[in-house]
């Protein structure tokens, strides 16, 4: 026998002009969503169920060796070792001098 879910608290919106639904604040706020966010919806038995839905752009994950690069620059960061951006900045706009080494 399996253990059935059952909502908190049922709350009533509304269905707007163009197929909006209006979620309750406390809802949102306990589910986490902000306005822009993705919700995925699922038919069932009983009505629709709605959930939060995190969309992540395949471009925007980061490879392993990437990651590993990102983890020790925050660390780094952590033990004081940076530098600002206008030290980078200076440091990349100044012409570096091409010295050669002698050779006998």
């Amino acid at each position: 026998m399996g253990v059935k879910s059952t909502p908190t608290q049922e709350r009533i919106g509304r269905v707007g002009q163009r197929r909006q639904v209006v979620i309750p604040r406390e809802m949102l706020d306990t589910l986490n969503i902000r306005e822009g966010d993705f919700v995925a919806f699922a038919q069932t038995r009983n009505g629709v169920l709605i959930k939060p839905r995190r969309m992540v752009d395949p471009d925007d994950v980061l490879t392993l060796e990437e990651s590993a690069l990102v983890k020790k620059a925050e660390r780094e960061m952590r033990e004081g070792k940076f530098v600002s951006l206008a030290q980078l900045r200076h440091d990349l706009d100044r012409p570096h001098s091409r010295r050669r080494r002698k050779t006998a």
